[in-house]
């Protein structure tokens, strides 16, 4: 009579320690790439500390190979962040400069000039200009200033689009209605609408770089508008009222 199969019958013998590592050694001949593709392995590995013969891989080597890539990855992204840290930092101090230039205008045609002539030496750009709408309707006298430009009414909402406040340009062409004299020098804008209040058509502020990508869409924009609405009340303050 067969005896009838045991509730163990049908498991694997166990194997041995030596057996086992002579698996896993015979899996790693087959497989040379094993450890490259699982690096994470190797901080787990006791290396040997010392070699002999031939053909004996160096894993210890591999392994601060490995270490002096991340630890020299983490400096240069150290490095990039402090310098990202820097840069903005610098861009805040000058904006915050040409702010309180622009709040010490002493007169309407003072602001005219800090804003065109002393806003590209404090922001480190090419050219600044002023920028607003002339309606038709007496608003032009807002223009008393020879400095800001005068732009065709509605022209703010074909520059910005009917809802941004704000537009970066990484590279543009500026035919002389933003610019004027300055536009063939120009190759990044960075534009900001502004409402001049009493009674005016929209305006802008409209900063320019010689160089493109000077500004780009991937910018922040916060002081940029800070800077614009500084320019809103200066405007208020000092706006030569409709005839």
């Amino acid at each position: 009579m067969a005896k009838k199969p045991g509730p163990d019958s049908d498991r694997a013998a166990p194997i041995s320690n030596s057996e086992l590592e002579a698996r896993i050694a015979d899996y790693l001949r087959d497989n040379p790439d094993y450890l490259a593709k699982h690096p994470e392995l190797l901080e787990t590995l006791t290396p040997p500390s010392r070699w002999s013969g031939d053909g004996v891989v160096d894993m210890q080597a591999f392994m601060l190979d490995r270490l002096k890539g991340e630890a020299e990855s983490l400096r240069e992204s150290a490095t990039d962040l402090v310098y990202t840290a820097r840069s903005n930092m610098l861009v805040q101090t000058r904006t915050h400069a040409a702010a309180l230039a622009l709040l010490g205008s002493g007169d309407y045609a003072k602001l005219a000039h800090v804003a065109c002539f002393d806003l590209p030496l404090l922001l480190d750009v090419d050219v600044v200009t002023v920028c607003l709408e002339d309606d038709g309707a007496g608003a032009k006298a807002a223009l008393a200033p020879d400095e800001f430009r005068p732009l065709a009414a509605g022209a703010v909402d074909e520059f910005l689009g009917p809802r941004d406040e704000v537009r970066l340009v990484e590279n543009t062409a500026d035919d002389g209605m933003i610019f004027g004299e300055a536009a063939g020098l120009v190759r990044s804008a960075a534009l900001a609408r502004l409402y001049p209040g009493g009674g005016q058509p929209p305006g802008m502020l409209a900063l320019g770089a010689r160089e493109v990508s000077t500004f780009n869409p991937s910018q922040a924009t916060e002081l940029l508008s800070f800077l614009a609405r500084v320019l809103d009340d200066c405007l208020k303050r000092w706006l030569i009222p409709k005839a």
